[in-house]
């Protein structure tokens, strides 16, 4: 008998993912007026985002989702799980 062995998710949140990468959105992380605020912006669970890049300093993460290029904030960004894709 042998064992098929399938590779680990790699999900982590979007401010982790290094520039020119893409991600699927998995969800966002609580549910109080800036979640809300992600998700109206595009931040939706199945959508694609590509981190294009992040100001100096901890400062806002540029991305690309939903057909927009959206700068979110440090701890905006840490609240959008994502997947590796490709």
């Amino acid at each position: 008998m042998s064992a098929t062995l399938t590779p680990a998710t790699s999900l982590m949140t979007l401010d982790q993912l290094a520039p020119g990468q893409s991600a699927r959105i998995i969800r966002i992380e609580g549910v109080d007026g800036i979640s809300s605020r992600l998700r109206e912006m595009g931040f939706i669970a199945g959508e694609l985002v590509q981190y294009i890049r992040r100001a100096p300093f901890k400062g806002p993460v540029n991305c690309g989702v939903a057909g927009a290029r959206i700068a979110v904030r440090d701890g905006e960004a840490r609240r959008v799980e994502v997947e590796v894709v490709g």
